[in-house]
């Protein structure tokens, strides 16, 4: 039995996105993503998207934040022949880390970076499953800024466009594959 082959901008990445009310708290419409993960024609090709989008810029290392960033970074940094740098949370990577604290709408929030991950000169992708109001992306960049690597853009499967979390990041470019 053969199988005709989808091409990826054959795929409605939008359709395998499923809207969760009220999570993780009342008023909150959740955009789950576990759908289009277990959908291989779609999965593969968001990876496919990102890859024609940035596959001419050189890319030399991505970085994700964790968690769900890690799952469109790694086979994205594979298919650009780069680095995966990992991004986490306090005290979850074992050497020496870049910090950076950011605030957020309640409160604030530190991520970190294994401070060999990147180096001066290096190409940097920023890719997350969700753009919302940028904390983290640009909680990224500025790690990222810190080693005096280059932001050469930023890929998000999903923009929640009246969040306006762009602002701040107009002079990258910046790749969302759905936007609400």
């Amino acid at each position: 039995m053969s199988e005709t082959a989808i091409a990826p901008g054959d795929v409605d990445l939008k359709s395998y996105i499923q809207d969760v009310p009220d999570f993780p708290k009342p008023g909150i419409l959740f955009k789950d993503i576990t759908p289009l993960l277990s959908a291989p024609e779609a999965f593969g090709a968001a990876i496919d998207r990102f890859a024609a989008h940035f596959g001419e810029k050189d890319i030399t290392a991505i970085i994700a934040a964790e968690a769900r960033g890690f799952i469109f970074a790694a086979p994205l940094a594979l298919r650009l022949g780069a680095r995966f740098v990992p991004v986490r949370k306090p005290g979850k990577l074992p050497r020496d880390t870049h910090s950076f604290t950011y605030e957020l709408e309640y409160g604030e929030d530190t991520l970190e970076m294994h401070t060999d991950a990147v180096q001066p000169g290096d190409k940097i992708l920023l890719v997350d499953d969700l753009l919302a109001t940028g904390g983290t992306v640009k909680a990224c960049v500025s790690i990222a800024e810190q080693t005096g690597a280059s932001i050469a853009g930023c890929a998000f499967l999903i923009e929640l466009g009246f969040l306006d979390g762009r602002k701040g990041l107009d002079q990258y470019d910046i790749c969302s594959l759905i936007t609400y």
